[in-house]
């Protein structure tokens, strides 16, 4: 299944989750769309597994293909699979350009990323799912700083995440060091999703 592209209120109200992480999507009308969206259901020990991995997915925005190689990859890695799963999708260049600010949403900075507006330690990278490494410097090119769009996220910008270091006056932003678990989406238990991968 490639990417989801459709609406992304819908999928919050499904998975009873806040897919944009501020959220707006539950305010108003906080239970599944549809007709019988407000009847209760209770979800049996597969289906919230695959809740729980759909949440991370549909956040992210990422393939099922990709998804699954991350994960793979993340049980390569020392440690807990399912933490070193959500620092790698964290270190995913669009998600970067979402943290520092130059988008308002992740399809926004994976846009700004596949039209070549965005530099990785002054080289354009053009590849959303490139992992960018502590250290590295993400900017914008000469030509893109003065984008509208970029301006308007930057003055929606509240509050930046710890691990991401920005300066103002270059336009350009520092990915110190990998984010610590209590620093990205707290309400997930990744625990299920390691459990759905090895079922």
């Amino acid at each position: 299944m490639s990417r989801y592209l459709g609406p992304v209120w819908k999928k919050s109200r499904r998975l009873r989750y806040s897919i944009l992480e501020n959220g707006k999507e539950l305010q108003k009308r906080p239970y599944a769309p549809g007709q019988h969206g407000q009847r209760r259901r209770k979800l049996s020990e597969y289906g919230q597994q695959l809740a729980e991995k759909q949440k991370v997915r549909f956040t992210y925005g990422v393939s099922e293909r990709q998804f699954k190689r991350l994960f793979e990859a993340a049980g390569k890695m020392s440690g807990k699979q399912g933490e070193n799963f959500l620092y790698l999708l964290e270190s995913r260049l669009d998600n970067l350009v979402y943290r520092i600010g130059f988008a308002t949403t992740r399809k926004q900075a994976r846009q700004l990323v596949t039209h070549g507006h965005v530099t990785v330690d002054g080289k354009k990278v053009d590849i959303p799912s490139y992992i960018v490494t502590p250290g590295q410097v993400i900017s914008l090119k000469e030509s893109s700083k003065n984008l509208q769009i970029v301006k308007d996220a930057l003055e929606q910008m509240v509050v930046r995440k710890d691990f991401v270091a920005f300066d103002e006056a270059k336009m350009e932003a520092t990915y110190l060091r990998l984010p610590e678990r209590h620093e990205i989406l707290p309400d997930i238990q990744e625990n299920l999703i390691v459990e759905f991968y090895n079922r």
